[in-house]
């Protein structure tokens, strides 16, 4: 089920705790680029794969934009999976899923024959006034790091 967000719309508002327990307020964030990315799960296989990556590439990343995962994991097991990978940007913990819901990629998922709603992997890019600039709807966790740069770099160009 891929996100109904398109470009050019208002990113949905949030407030979200942190891996530290902090508040993160979307709107705190105007007059920066910001990218949220959904996963589904701390410490799974492919979660692990793509934020490792974010990781290794932070250098070229963290100057570029805001930068936080998003996954319905509790704020106890995203500061496991931060700690465990060294992890050099902030979590969100939407334990409810309401923000999951209002980007659309909370949905119906099949697992080995199994149906349950989880999680889409997606990407947002928004811009400076609060606007999505870039959608990523469906999301290969290797490699991403590097297309989020690129998508900065060309929306900053203009």
């Amino acid at each position: 089920m891929p996100t109904e967000l398109t470009e050019g719309a208002p990113a949905p508002e949030f407030t979200l705790q942190n891996d530290a327990a902090e508040d993160v307020r979307l709107q705190d964030l105007r007059g920066e680029w910001v990218v949220l990315y959904w996963y589904p799960k701390d410490d799974t296989p492919g979660c692990t794969t793509e934020a490792c990556e974010i990781r290794d590439n932070w250098q070229l990343l963290e100057g570029e934009a805001k930068l936080f995962g998003v996954s319905p994991d509790n704020v106890k097991s995203h500061q496991k999976f931060r700690d465990k990978y060294a992890l050099p940007f902030p979590l969100l913990a939407d334990e409810g899923h309401v923000v999951s819901d209002a980007y659309g990629v909370w949905g119906p998922k099949k697992f080995m024959g199994k149906e349950y709603m989880g999680v889409d992997r997606a990407t947002f890019i928004i811009d400076p006034k609060g606007n999505i600039a870039r959608v990523f709807p469906a999301v290969k966790p290797a490699g991403h790091s590097l297309e989020i740069l690129q998508a900065l770099q060309d929306l900053k160009k203009g």
